[in-house]
């Protein structure tokens, strides 16, 4: 397997360079090309029509000729990325689509034939052709004296082909049909997009008669990916974020080895930290494209401008042959296993390590997982050192180079990696991971601690000083290093046309009492760790921000050997401005705000059964405190839980509020229910001093929401086996990477 991993040898300036060239020649497809030429088409009609809503003839004219040079276009739509769906006369797909629904741009394909009755739209609409001929009977509509009954009469034929186009008023009455032997496609263009135009009719015939109301389309499609073409382009050189919107317990069970977990109904909370340029190329993906599509449009509506779907979702990935992963962080978790497999990481089984502590060996245990993770569980006499720490911080632990250092976690993969960093820095100490981690100490029949608060010692000057030393050892053998501010601010400056990451690595606390502006917080042990939590986009730019000179060098050299991103270095000015507090969180808004209930109102509507409380975060969080009475369900299967009969208020509740806001504003949208959420969230009822229930009472959709844990199960006898299937499932990574062929991995040499 060696063959399949580089040595790092690109210096910060070199890869600055190859980046720079990158971005004056970007390497393009017809998604791209597409994307580009239907954001430049919106952007030059709202020029022409800066209010949709009072478009004046002479504006909707000056856009149908925009839109028919759009369709003159012909090679963006290929037939691979936008099929007929079997079974259907006729398939739309969206194109673009503002936030509000207005300037809604659709692909409409038919099979020669394909007809619509005579219908309305009561906005505007611009029909121009790709290929095919639509034509287009136009009529005027008026009253009779049956007020149930209207009049058509004909206007006007016109037949729209390539170069060709009608612009349609909000009260014009038209039928389309297909004519010749040809499929066809066509570019709709819509005032307001057609799912919110519930006041559409359609008539019994062309004389007119009796109308009803036109429902929306039943299905909107966005643009296909083959899996072949998505695992082309993962091998590439462009940026690329694949994103899984199923909820995350599903996506553990099998999915794409570089799919990031981003829910459907999550997408508001989570899309704009995963992704954060707008024109990132992202490929949607669930199970078979019953979810995608929705995602997709939520997404469009939100502002990405290239999204696709993977045509089959993970069922058509596999049935293409290619490999299909369980678990979560895999990534990460399998450049665990490749390091121990390359590198030979030394371990320690945990008997030895019991016996070593037993008789009073010279040995320090470090725990390399977060402090909240530390405080639930650890072993009786470990330390709490999380990962981008331990370099830093070792000596105070360990100032004798002959005292024994032990890496361990819960399970493998920050044991390995926290070893092998300590390794790679060349720290003199003898150094070896727990194989298996404190997993492996309970399958021994021995115990755990449990609520310790982690302490982390403050490095000496002596003691940062070799630090630094050994940081900058690794980050050259990695190939990163430093950029100054005016690149930094390049990059900025670039940031349309190429993703940029900006991480500060340090403690929460060192943190929230001051970063630079517009960074984000990733301790470093966690950032590579569950890279997928933190960045989506393939081949970004990521700058991590050094303070001390240890921490964000090793967590970069992690990164880089990771090979995902490209790494960079910052080293803040010491007069640098600062902000304090936490991390503040974007939630995107693409429906009307649900209206809100506070704790006491809540408590007061319960005793009077006049709500219904649903949980919609967490099935652990639920578990560990949840308003009185209310139940948990994913998101994503909440809508099955509610009865049309029962005639009680919804009320939504999540740990802030924050996350309910948005599932309650989806589904009142969806206006079947009176629907509120717990203003603030479940920490707000339980600081009104309100009572909580504990326990698994009221779970509806189990692990949906997330991969549980073995660590939760009560049965031991089960949580053992779960401990054995997960530790056999890290070592099986490795063969999985070679049958997948991912060559990103790219791991450092030995210290010198």
């Amino acid at each position: 397997m060696s063959t399949s991993y580089q040595t790092a040898s690109q210096t910060a300036s070199q890869a600055a360079s190859q980046t720079a060239s990158q971005a004056a020649s970007p390497a393009t497809g017809k998604h791209t090309e597409r994307a580009q030429a239907v954001r430049e088409f919106i952007a030059d009609v709202r020029k022409r029509v800066p209010d949709a809503a009072r478009a004046s003839p002479q504006q909707l004219a000056e856009a149908a000729a925009l839109l028919q040079a759009l369709g003159s276009r012909r090679d963006l739509f290929p037939a691979e990325e936008f099929p007929l769906v079997p079974g259907r006369p006729g398939t739309l797909y969206r194109l673009a689509e503002d936030v509000d629904g207005g300037y809604a741009l659709y692909l409409s394909l038919g099979e020669a034939g394909k007809a619509q009755p005579p219908h309305d739209h009561t906005t505007w609409a611009i029909i121009a052709g790709v290929h095919g001929n639509e034509r287009n009977e136009v009529y005027r509509r008026a009253p009779t004296a049956d007020p149930l009954r209207d009049a058509l009469t004909h206007v006007r034929r016109v037949d729209v082909g390539p170069g060709s186009s009608i612009v349609l008023g909000p009260n014009d009455v038209h039928t389309i049909e297909l004519i010749g032997d040809e499929a066809g496609a066509h570019l709709h263009f819509y005032g307001l997009a057609l799912d919110r135009l519930h006041g559409r009719v359609v008539f019994e015939s062309t004389a007119g008669g009796t109308y009803r109301t036109f429902s929306p389309p039943a299905a909107i499609y966005h643009a296909r990916v083959s899996p072949d073409a998505l695992q082309e382009a993962l091998r590439g050189d462009a940026e690329i974020a694949v994103l899984d919107v199923r909820e995350a317990g599903r996506y553990a069970r099998r999915h794409l080895l570089y799919a990031v977990p981003a829910p459907l109904w999550r997408l508001e909370v989570l899309a704009d930290r995963l992704v954060p340029r707008r024109d990132t190329r992202i490929v949607l993906v669930d199970d078979d494209e019953s979810q995608a599509h929705l995602a997709a449009a939520k997404l469009t509506r939100l502002g990405w401008s290239d999204v696709s779907v993977l045509a089959g979702g993970t069922d058509g990935w596999a049935r293409a042959g290619l490999e299909v992963f369980t678990g979560t962080n895999v990534p990460s978790k399998a450049f665990g296993e490749v390091i121990e497999h390359e590198k030979q990481t030394p371990w320690i089984d945990v008997d030895e390590l019991h016996e070593r502590i037993s008789r009073g060996d010279d040995i320090v245990v470090v725990d390399s997982r977060t402090p909240e993770e530390f405080h639930h569980f650890t072993l009786p006499f470990s330390h709490s050192l999380p990962g981008a720490e331990l370099v830093y911080r070792i000596r105070e632990l360990a100032p004798d180079p002959n005292t024994f250092v032990v890496v361990n976690c819960a399970g493998r993969t920050r044991s390995i990696v926290g070893a092998q960093t300590l390794i790679d820095a060349g720290i003199p100490n003898r150094v070896a991971s727990l194989r298996n981690g404190t997993m492996q100490w309970l399958l021994s029949g021995r115990e755990l601690a449990y609520g310790r608060h982690a302490a982390l010692p403050e490095p000496g000057e002596a003691a940062r000083d070799a630090a630094r030393q050994q940081a900058r050892d690794v980050a050259q053998r990695a190939g990163i290093g430093y950029v100054d501010a005016a690149t930094l601010h390049a990059f900025e400056a670039e940031q349309d046309t190429r993703t940029l990451y900006k991480f500060d690595v340090r403690t929460r606390e060192e943190y929230e009492t001051g970063h630079l502006e517009g960074w984000r917080w990733a301790p470093g042990g966690q950032l590579v760790q569950a890279t997928d939590d933190y960045l989506s986009t393939r081949r970004a730019r990521v700058v991590l921000a050094d303070w001390d000179g240890v921490r964000a060098l090793t967590t970069g050299a992690w990164l880089a050997q990771l090979g995902a991103v490209e790494v960079y270095l910052y080293q803040p000015p010491a007069w640098a401005a600062l902000q304090s507090g936490p991390e503040p969180r974007r939630v995107l808004r693409h429906r009307p705000e649900a209206a809100s209930v506070r704790p006491q109102a809540l408590r007061a509507a319960l005793d009077a059964d006049e709500v219904i409380v649903f949980d919609v975060e967490s099935r652990v969080a639920y578990e560990r405190g949840h308003v009185p009475g209310a139940r948990f369900a994913a998101p994503d299967r909440l809508a099955q839980f509610l009865s049309p009969d029962d005639h009680r208020t919804v009320v939504l509740t999540s740990s802030d509020g924050v996350l309910a806001s948005v599932v309650a504003a989806e589904l009142a949208w969806r206006g079947k229910h009176a629907v509120q959420y717990l203003l603030g969230g479940t920490r707000a009822w339980k600081a009104q001093g309100l009572a909580l229930d504990t326990g698994a009472a009221g779970v509806l959709t189990g692990d949906d929401d997330q991969s549980i844990s073995p660590y939760l199960f009560e049965d031991l006898s089960a949580r053992d086996e779960g401990f054995r299937e997960y530790l056999d499932w890290e070592l099986g990574l490795v063969a999985q990477l070679e049958r997948d062929g991912s060559e990103h991995i790219r791991l450092i040499p030995a210290a010198r």
